[in-house]
Parts: structure tokens; C-alpha cells; sequence
């Protein structure tokens, strides 16, 4: 019994987002999740300029106004109030989104379902939860029970568990667990104050090893209040409701001037699974990681799990791949997922810091290497993906090295930019349109023959020229660009190749990651050869 393509377990964010996917390309889409209504507290605050990038390749960016506004300055203090680290979060990032965007998760969650609900491969059955779980040789049913002890049988040929940490998809998987070892208790306080004050910084780090604590935007209107457990206090007492008072007393605020939401005591773990596949069955967000909030990537890896395994999975079931392409969905989403765990375990460190010695040194240092580092000034936050940098496996251009020994161009996060086209000029992905996008210095179409046209064609792929800046737009037709940022044909010369020239073209894939470069016309058509191959016995 098949219902449908694929079969959802859990509704969160990432579920959501992997549904729009799925169901964009056509797919028919089943979710089930057992909680009757949607989660009404916040828990992810803010998202990065990628996941952005990818909210906006579902219909959702546009839908956001009243539940997203500019996250703006960070701020680490120590507890004399000394700036340790000032970063003024850019406006715009390589992804063509601001790096950084402040939610209110709850609002989030109404637009993904909103857009979910109008598209007709999308079914979702709420207040199910799912307790059994049988593999055939050609799909997977789940038997889910209702409030009422009534139980429901879904068949679909892929299941993807997106339901969370204690994961009943992953358990099934049967996988192992790498646990960085890394768990400190903190208390969240979600609050909406009466005055709506303007807080400068609007996000702030104490690094007090007195009491750590945090203060940041949780979208307009909204604010979180942070606060670690402390050696000899139990988990009961920082969790009352007195407790929650006095310390956000710290901050100023106290019934009077301000609604108290929620307040929970939550665990920070570091974990990630080893197998993110077995046969039909596949997890992707808390299913398959669990990270400490330092860095803001909980939720943003998770959208990037849903981008990397959607276009994927569609490839497997219209027979354009092989199901080994899915095999790289582990390999491409590790090699990010386990540095962004590592990353925020190690800035966790330094926050939850309890030792008055060892937190003094860690002041000098920290204060030192700003004076060093900025002559005492504001530091901007890093330019580019630093928690997605380069792929160097999985669906990726292979082949022979260059006879020089050069690399080939593959696996970065391809930056976006605006391109303009007679009267429209807009974002690349909004004028051109998502999926596999070939761009090229030169008319691809006259470079490449009618079978890889053809390949290309399978796949829904965008090809398109790229004119220099400064072209007039009305000179691009149905198949060209003009490079209104001047960005597209410098990051093209600026790809690694056999030889001193640049690259001519670049297959960019549906998550916006490098799939390969071409540094001539005949190396254009090597590019398409090893695309062909990397999708297996489908395409010869």
C-alpha cells in the first residue's frame, strides 16, 4: 500500500520546509505528527543569510513581514562589562540575504504551514503519532495512533524522520551516535515587554562566571533571557517561577513591565548521528544533530538538510539517479553539521565558563587580541559561509586531476547577487529561477550537443548566459543575464583550473552548492559527462 512519494514524520520547521520542497517538484507529500496544534513558543530565534536564501526558494521570505526584523550588533561582555567582542552583523551576506535575521519562530512555523497548505501534494495529519514502523522491498508504512487509540496505516516509498532528538524514524535506523560529551543547563525566559524599550546591544553575551547569561531579539516585540545553572543549584530551583523574577531583575524587568511567555530549564547537547540513511529511511534536523546555541545553527542546519535531501530524493524517484545519490546526503550534510557542532561546543566554553581564575585570564586574552586585532575598535562579523565552507566530497564533479596538478572547482556555497533582464533586475534566483542552474561567459547552448542538452533539460535546468556589468538589460534575452553586481563573472575567473585562465561556466546545484566548474568549451562538455556519471545508471 502506497499513499504517497514520500511520508514526513514531524511538523517542526525542518519538516515543513522538506514538505514545500518535495511538493514544489511535483511530489505527493503525507506528514504525520503527533502533537494536534503547532507549537506555540518560540525556540530558534534568528536564521543565516543561507537559510534565508532558502526560505525564499520555497515562497516564504516574502510572507515574514511582523515576525523578522535586522538581529543587528552582538555583543560579548565579561561581568565588569568590558567588550570582549563587538560584531556589527552585515546587512547583506554572500547568499544575497542579511547574514543574520532575528524570528519569532511560532510566526515562522504559521507561513511554512501556510504555504504548505496550498500546495496539493502536501496532506498532513496532526494529533497522530506514529508506533510502528514495516520495510518493504519497495516503500515503507508506518502505522500512526490518534487521541482516540485509532490507528491509521501510511505506506509511501521514502520515509524522512524530522522528529527531533528522541527521533522514531532514527530508531529504526539503528545508526550510531558520535556525543561530543558537551552538556551545561540553562534556563530560557521568553518575554514580551510593556514598554517596547529599544535594547542596545540588541543581543548580548555576559560572560559572568558568576551567572552566564544572555539577552537577544526573539523577533519584533519579542525577547529571550538566558541563564546557565549554576554548581550546587538543581535543576528545580533555577526552574521557579521566583527564580525567573529574580533574574530577569538583572536585566530590569519584573511583572510590571513585562509578560513572561515561557520559561523551561533545557539541556545543551552536542551530538550528531554517524548514518543519516538506512535503505528507504532517511532524518534530517534534531533527528539527526543536536547542537548548543552558541552559534545560531540548530534550525539553519536543519533547512540545509531539508535543501540538500529534497532535490536529491526527487532526482531517485522520477529514475533520473540512482539511489546512491543519496548516499552523499550523509556525507555533504556531516562534513558541515560536525564543524558547526564543534564550533559552538568551543564558544560554549568559553561562555559557560564558572572558574573566577580562569575566566580572568580568558578576559586578558579575549581584551587583548580586540586591541591587537582592531586598535580597540568594532570588529565586523566574517565575510562568508564560515559555517558551510567548501565541500570536498559527495555529488560533487570527480575525474581525472588537471595534468598541473590544479584542483577542480567544486563544492562551494555559490554567492548570489542581482542580475537584471529588460525591465526586471532582482535577486539571481528570483529572475532566473531555482533548481540546477548552468551559467556561463559564452551562449552554453551553442557549446553543448543535443544529448546534453537534453540531460540538462531532464533535469529543469536554468542555462544561461552571463553579460558583463553594465550591458544594457534589454540586450539579455530569454537565456542571458547582465551581471548587474559585477559579481558572477569575477567569481567565474576566480575558479581553480588546469590552467591560468579562469572558469567559463559553473553548474550550480538546487541547494546553491558548486557542483563543478568548466575552464573551456571542451571542459564544458567533461563538466556534463561527470554529471551524467555521478547520477548513475539512470542517465546511459
Amino acid at each position: 500500500m502506497v499513499n504517497s512519494d514520500v511520508l514526513i514524520v514531524g511538523y517542526g520547521p525542518v519538516g515543513q520546509l522538506a514538505a514545500i520542497l518535495l511538493a514544489q517538484y511535483g511530489r505527493t507529500v503525507t506528514v504525520v505528527e503527533r502533537w494536534p496544534q503547532p507549537y506555540p513558543m518560540p525556540r530558534a530565534v534568528a536564521y543565516d543569510g543561507e537559510a534565508a536564501r532558502i526560505l525564499a526558494s520555497v515562497g516564504v521570505a516574502d510572507r515574514l513581514e511582523g515576525v523578522r526584523e535586522p538581529t543587528g550588533e552582538y555583543v560579548w561582555e565579561n561581568a565588569r562589562g568590558q567588550t570582549l567582542i563587538h560584531m556589527e552583523v552585515p546587512g547583506k551576506s554572500p547568499s544575497g540575504w542579511p547574514e543574520s535575521t532575528s524570528m519569532y519562530q511560532p510566526g515562522l512555523e504559521a507561513a511554512l504551514a501556510a504555504r504548505g497548505a496550498e500546495l496539493p501534494g502536501v496532506t498532513v495529519h496532526r494529533g497522530r503519532t506514529a508506533v510502528e514502523l514495516t520495510r518493504y522491498e519497495d516503500h515503507v508504512e508506518v502505522v500512526a495512533e490518534d487521541a482516540d487509540g485509532n490507528r491509521h496505516t501510511y505506506g509511501a516509498r521514502w520515509v524522512i524522520g524530522c522528529d527531533g532528538a528522541n527521533s522514531f524514524v532514527g530508531r529504526h535506523i539503528e545508526t550510531t551516535v558520535t556525543d561530543y560529551g558537551f552538556s551545561h543547563d540553562w534556563l530560557i525566559c521568553d518575554v514580551v515587554t510593556h514598554d517596547k524599550r529599544e535594547y542596545t546591544p540588541n543581543n548580548l553575551q555576559i560572560c559572568d562566571p558568576a551567572r552566564p547569561r544572555t539577552a537577544v531579539s526573539a523577533g519584533p516585540g519579542h525577547r529571550r533571557w538566558e541563564f546557565m545553572r549554576m554548581p550546587g543549584e538543581t535543576v528545580e530551583e533555577l526552574g521557579r517561577v521566583t527564580t525567573v523574577w529574580q533574574l530577569l531583575g538583572l536585566f530590569g524587568l519584573t511583572p510590571d513591565n513585562a509578560t513572561l511567555e515561557r520559561h523551561a530549564v533545557y539541556t545543551t547537547q552536542g551530538s550528531c548521528v554517524d548514518q543519516w540513511r538506512s535503505g528507504r529511511l532517511l532524518v534530517a534536523g534534531d533527528a539527526a544533530h543536536v547542537m548548543p546555541p552558541f552559534v545560531g545553527q540548530g534550525m539553519c542546519s536543519g533547512f540545509r538538510d531539508a535543501a540538500n535531501l529534497a532535490w536529491k530524493l526527487n532526482l531517485v524517484l522520477d529514475g533520473t539517479a540512482d539511489e546512491e545519490l543519496l548516499d552523499t546526503y550523509t556525507v555533504e550534510r556531516s562534513a558541515h553539521v560536525r564543524p558547526a557542532i564543534e564550533t559552538s561546543i568551543a564558544l560554549g566554553n568559553v561562555i559557560c565558563q564558572t572558574d573566577r581564575a580562569a575566566a580572568a585570564g580568558r578576559d586578558a586574552f579575549m581584551l587583548a587580541a580586540r586591541m591587537r586585532a582592531r586598535g580597540g575598535r568594532d570588529q565586523a562579523a566574517p565575510d562568508g559561509p564560515s559555517l558551510a565552507d567548501s565541500l570536498s566530497a559527495g555529488f560533487l564533479r570527480t575525474g581525472a586531476a588537471p595534468a598541473d596538478g590544479a584542483p577542480r572547482s567544486a563544492g562551494g556555497l555559490v554567492p548570489q547577487a542581482e542580475v537584471a533582464r529588460g525591465s526586471t533586475r532582482g535577486l539571481l534566483d528570483d529572475v532566473v529561477g531555482t533548481g540546477f542552474v548552468l551559467l556561463c561567459a559564452e551562449d552554453p547552448r551553442l557549446l553543448l550537443d543535443t544529448a546534453d542538452l537534453a540531460l540538462l533539460d531532464t533535469l529543469g535546468c536554468h542555462l544561461v548566459q552571463v553579460l558583463p556589468a553594465g550591458t544594457a538589460p534589454e540586450k539579455a534575452g530569454e537565456h542571458a543575464v547582465v551581471d548587474a553586481e559585477d559579481l558572477y563573472l569575477p567569481y567565474l575567473a576566480g575558479l581553480p583550473g588546469p590552467g591560468p585562465d579562469g572558469a567559463i561556466a559553473m553548474l550550480v546545484r538546487p541547494d546553491f552548492y558548486l557542483f563543478g566548474a568548466a575552464h573551456g568549451p571542451d571542459d564544458l562538455v567533461a563538466l556534463i559527462d561527470d554529471l551524467r556519471a555521478r547520477l548513475g545508471r539512470a542517465t546511459t
